[in-house]
């Protein structure tokens, strides 16, 4: 199984991310490689129902366009649990894609193009 590193502060920062957006849904995207998240970008969520996200696209074009390795996803699930859903695995679409799912605690995965792989989440020190 593989591993993906993610600092203390980035798990703290969506943590609370996920309590201010309560009972919506948080959001954003996350930059770095397959290996290790080195940053997260908040986005609006466009869903209109509280129990969905959909991540701005205007956002992630614009991260993009400024040189920024988006690498995934992020998003809570309020009283759910920390892997995706099924409405999750029908929108996923980018193979590689990671996915770290936020409830009382933190799952990661990847998008193989047919269904989520699990990943282990390693926590580090900030540098």
């Amino acid at each position: 199984m593989s591993v993906l590193l993610l600092p203390q502060s980035l798990r703290a920062q969506i943590f609370a991310e996920a309590c201010a957006a309560h009972p919506r849904e948080c959001c954003g995207l996350l930059e770095g490689s397959a290996e290790r998240i080195t940053a997260l970008h908040p986005t609006r969520n466009l869903a209109g129902e509280p129990d969905r996200f959909e991540i701005d696209p205007i956002e992630q074009f614009r991260l993009m366009r400024e040189g920024r390795r988006i690498v995934g996803c992020y998003h809570s699930h309020p009283g759910g649990r920390a892997e995706p859903s099924p409405r999750d695995a029908q929108c996923a679409s980018e193979v590689g894609f990671l996915w770290l799912v936020c409830a009382d605690t933190l799952g990661a995965f990847v998008w193989d193009g047919a269904g989520f792989w699990p990943l282990v989440l390693a926590e580090t020190a900030d540098a």
